[in-house]
């Protein structure tokens, strides 16, 4: 009796976002490693570190791991492209049957990966980690907490909280992903939105490998907006409704104060505290919704400029086709167009 042919064992592509972490590098392959000797022996894996122009050894690391191990492989932005693009770009770049995202800090634990990849293989497409605690201050966590309840009560599809990309995604939703024609888009609406099946493990996050988060309060800011504008219109609509209210109120008041004139020209002598009042609270309510207006505005236009999310500089470990270095400064202009043609890529 003719034996079946044997079953090709699935790949795990591990996807890790990274910005100046020359010091986790080496622990992350570590660990990494571990898990799949002892927990995911069945599995094949890629290691891709995704670097988006650190300003310390980080690339050096790659490289020196992938000078030892071929299944660890560099991808090195030609330049900072910040964390949404960087990230959402990362989730693309993996080649296996899922892709495992956590981040180069090793707040993520790599060690929940066999939870994971238990629940993909019980028919999840998506298997996101959600934090249960963080070393995260008071003061940020209240924050935290008013932003989602102001997007659970605002957006159209509610956000996942605690969530910041770290999990399993299915070839099948890379696949979407890769479909979506946006330059920066919103990895949490967008898992939100599109993760059908979607499971959730709870977690503890650890402090960062660095000492101290990336994020500061201008880049939590804008991370926060671009959360909102990308999920709802409600607050835009809002803007207008009360618009419109404030001056139907005002144009009556308005029009009561010109008849009072009119039929007793001395019952309203001239004060200027109430128009005062009257100017300083109008302007405050314009330029409140001026500015939601400008947050709108500002996100359309990310999102209509027809550019590459990223620029590849270097790809490391992906065999023949491996592109050398970016030209060094000083090259003249026709020397750096025919190395870019060979070694630059747009995701």
């Amino acid at each position: 009796m003719k034996e079946p042919p044997p079953v090709a064992s699935k790949t795990i592509s591990v996807v890790i976002p990274s910005y100046n972490e020359e010091k986790s590098v080496q622990a992350m392959y570590d660990r990494l490693t571990a898990v799949f000797r002892q927990s995911l022996s069945a599995y094949d894996c890629e290691i891709i570190f995704v670097d988006d122009f650190s300003t310390d050894g980080t690339r050096a690391e790659v490289r020196r791991l992938s000078a030892l191990d071929p299944r660890v492989k560099g991808i090195f932005n030609a330049r900072n492209f910040g964390f949404h693009r960087n990230v959402f770009s990362a989730l693309t770049y993996g080649s296996g049957d899922a892709t495992f995202m956590l981040f180069g800090d090793l707040q993520d634990p790599p060690e929940n990966l066999p939870e994971f990849v238990s629940r993909w293989e019980a028919g999840a497409k998506v298997v996101i980690g959600q934090r249960r605690s963080s070393d995260e201050g008071w003061f940020m966590t209240a924050c935290r907490h008013l932003y989602y309840k102001l997007i659970d009560w605002f957006a159209d599809t509610p956000q996942i909280a605690r969530f910041t990309g770290y999990g399993l995604y299915d070839r099948d939703f890379v696949e979407v992903l890769k479909e979506i024609d946006d330059i920066q888009p919103f990895l949490k609406a967008v898992v939100a939105e599109y993760g059908i099946g979607l499971e959730i493990v709870q977690y503890d996050q650890a402090q960062s490998s660095r000492g101290k988060s990336n994020f500061n309060f201008l880049k939590n800011y804008d991370f926060a907006m671009q959360g909102i504008t990308s999920s709802t219109k409600l607050l835009m609509r809002m803007a207008t409704f009360i618009a419109a209210l404030v001056g139907i109120v005002c144009l009556g008041i308005a029009i009561f104060v010109f008849i009072q004139k009119l039929i007793d020209w001395d019952s309203y002598p001239v004060g200027a505290a109430s128009r005062s009042v009257a100017l300083f609270f109008l302007g405050a309510v314009q330029l409140f919704f001026i500015g939601v207006l400008g947050e709108y505005i500002l996100n359309i236009n990310g999102r209509i400029v027809r550019k590459p999310r990223v620029v590849v500089g270097e790809r490391v470990g992906f065999g023949p086709t491996t592109p050398t270095p970016l030209p060094p400064a000083g090259a003249d202009a026709t020397e750096q167009d025919a190395l870019g043609n060979a070694r630059t890529e747009s995701d």
